[in-house]
């Protein structure tokens, strides 16, 4: 019994400090949002003139430059876009109202009013909450990495299936970019419609990654064309299917998310429903 003991206060050690740390994390990245903005805006426009000089078929005339710019520009700013108009949406707490209808079902749970919500010690994104919300914050950034390395900036010079893959690759980033920083700042304000969001997102990114496939695979690529997009849509579509098998069950059964984003608590809770 004494060992048990001691290890329960250590795991409780262990986690208190994890919680405060990841408060600590959650803080830091509300606080540096600009400086973020800022240093993506940097690095995706260099990352762009460094593509634009290496293209295979370099603009000649003004419209073949904005063929070039017009994509990376798009690039860089859907995932401040994304997070502007997921923020502006969303003002404050008025704002968190509870839907009607619930796809986790799972478990026996009751109600809690938005106040209550909020006193609760599980509520917030923080925990392993934060570190989804971070996540997605991250994957833009490993998304568009990706997307500068394997696709090459190509003009209408450029075969009909080159400029195909290069415009379709481009609305690939432009769109999940863009929907992954809405469901970012949905998490950040704790929006009841975020688990949701990011459920339709995860499907949504399947999708699209099969119909690039698809598209592409039908444009008359050359055979080593089609095997590099390949090997990079399905690895798209197998960080999805990995992040979904790991957060969905946690978005479903956790006490956190409960709380958080749909106002419940176990029904064997001890938090009182006045108020």
């Amino acid at each position: 019994m004494p060992m048990r003991s001691h290890i329960k206060q250590a795991f409780a050690g262990f986690s208190r400090h994890a919680v405060e740390r990841s408060k600590e994390a959650v803080a830091f990245v509300k606080r540096s949002l600009a400086v973020f903005a800022l240093v993506w805006l940097t690095c995706t426009a260099l990352a762009a003139l460094a593509r634009i000089a290496l293209s295979p078929t370099p603009a000649v005339s003004f419209l073949q430059h904005l063929q070039l710019i017009i994509p990376y520009a798009l690039v860089s700013i859907a995932p401040i876009a994304g997070f502007l108009l997921g923020r502006a949406a969303f003002k404050g707490r008025q704002a968190r109202s509870s839907t009607s209808y619930r796809f986790a079902f799972v478990g026996t749970w009751r109600n809690i009013s938005p106040v209550k919500a909020a006193r609760h010690p599980s509520f917030g994104a923080i925990g392993f909450m934060a570190s989804l919300t971070i996540g997605m914050m991250l994957n833009v950034v490993m998304r568009t990495g990706e997307y500068f390395l394997a696709i090459p900036a190509l003009t209408s010079a450029a075969p009909d299936w080159g400029v195909t893959l290069f415009w379709f690759a481009t609305l690939g980033t432009v769109v999940m970019n863009f929907f992954y920083m809405v469901c970012f700042a949905m998490a950040l304000r704790m929006v009841p419609l975020f688990p949701k969001m990011l459920l339709f997102v995860w499907m949504l990114d399947i999708m699209l990654q099969l119909g690039i496939a698809n598209i592409i695979g039908g444009s008359g690529a050359p055979a080593d064309v089609n095997a590099a997009l390949a090997s990079l849509l399905n690895g798209n579509i197998n960080k999805v299917l990995i992040s979904a098998a790991i957060w969905l069950p946690y978005l479903i059964l956790s006490e956190r998310v409960n709380v958080t984003f749909r106002h419940r608590v176990a029904a064997q809770s001890n938090v009182s429903q006045s108020g």
